[in-house]
């Protein structure tokens, strides 16, 4: 039925375009009694924005409310606003104007992550978490699928599939990003400052920790590996089970990219080598700890030298 002519059409508020949340319900809490999201994956951080922030709300007051939930002590979860919070507890204000919504543990995380997502800047590692969390909790709420895979998010849809459309990511890349939560933290760091590839970063998500333990303390002092380096030790991995540091710094020299600046990528040392400086009855390990502590020695007096 055609709308007759001088009826009245709603349109949007400049606030409802941009996200703004409505000042409804809005209220002043008490700042002690706001807890921030249990692991929240998203950092704060004392930076120059947040030295921004901090004076806006010096001058300005918070303009924009935080939204919180109240939990079964009586306090609150902070939902959206960590930033917002981390400023005012820096100025010292007692109070903060919030909105308290009444959300499920799995509408929480849902909301948590989604407010956060709207950031121009946003880590691999935020990213990576947030998108876990985001997954299990679309996956709880949905319940088991059906054999038709039948769900309350849609019939013959998936949760990464659905998850991937909202984030506006590939199914693949939201499986590469949740990958990333496997790493030990001083490898994601690495990839969070970019000097570890996403991609290379992936495949390491598939090596135990101690493992990956090893392969960090070889990229400190060899510099970043290649995705075909990784490659190599996992298959080492996949025929052997275990690994000596030796024997990753060999697979990782022997597959490094092929330069002249690269001296270290041909050094092996034969059995037949090893038999003539170590009993028969040496474990590879214990063969292994003494190489280092010559080669310790060698450098701390090479070192000195050069001084």
């Amino acid at each position: 039925m055609a709308k007759r002519i001088g009826q009245k059409i709603k349109l949007a508020s400049v606030d409802e375009l941009l996200g703004v949340p409505s000042l409804e319900g809005c209220q002043d809490i008490e700042v002690a009694k706001i807890h921030p999201f249990e692991n929240h994956p998203f950092k704060v951080l004392d930076d120059d924005k947040m030295h921004e922030l901090v004076e806006s709300i010096m001058m300005n007051g918070v303009l924009t409310p935080v939204i919180v939930r109240q939990r079964e002590d009586g306090d609150y979860q902070m939902i959206s606003g960590h930033r917002r919070l981390f400023a005012v507890n820096q100025i010292g204000l007692e109070k903060i104007s919030a909105i308290v919504k009444e959300y499920s543990d799995d509408e929480a995380v849902l909301a948590m992550v989604d407010s956060n997502l709207q950031r121009e800047e946003i880590l691999p590692s935020e990213k990576a978490f947030a998108y876990k969390m985001r997954y299990e909790a679309m996956k709880r709420k949905a319940g088991r699928p059906t054999k038709n895979n039948s769900s309350q998010i849609g019939r013959n849809f998936q949760t990464d599939i659905v998850l991937a459309k909202e984030v506006g990511e590939s199914r693949n890349q939201v499986h590469r990003f949740m990958r990333l939560t496997e790493l030990i933290p001083p490898i994601l760091d690495l990839v969070d400052r970019k000097i570890v590839a996403i991609v290379t970063a992936v495949e390491i998500s598939y090596l135990t920790p101690d493992v990956q333990e090893m392969l960090y303390e070889y990229m400190k002092e060899n510099g970043e590996c290649k995705a075909y380096q990784i490659y190599a030790l996992r298959d080492y991995l996949k025929d052997n089970g275990k690994i000596t540091r030796l024997e990753l710094i060999r697979i990782l020299n022997e597959n490094a990219p092929k330069n002249e600046t690269n001296k270290f990528q041909k050094i092996t040392i034969s059995t037949t080598k090893l038999k003539e400086y170590f009993p028969t009855f040496y474990t590879r390990s214990q063969i292994e700890n003494v190489l280092f502590k010559l080669l310790e020695d060698w450098k701390k007096e090479n070192g000195d030298k050069e001084g």
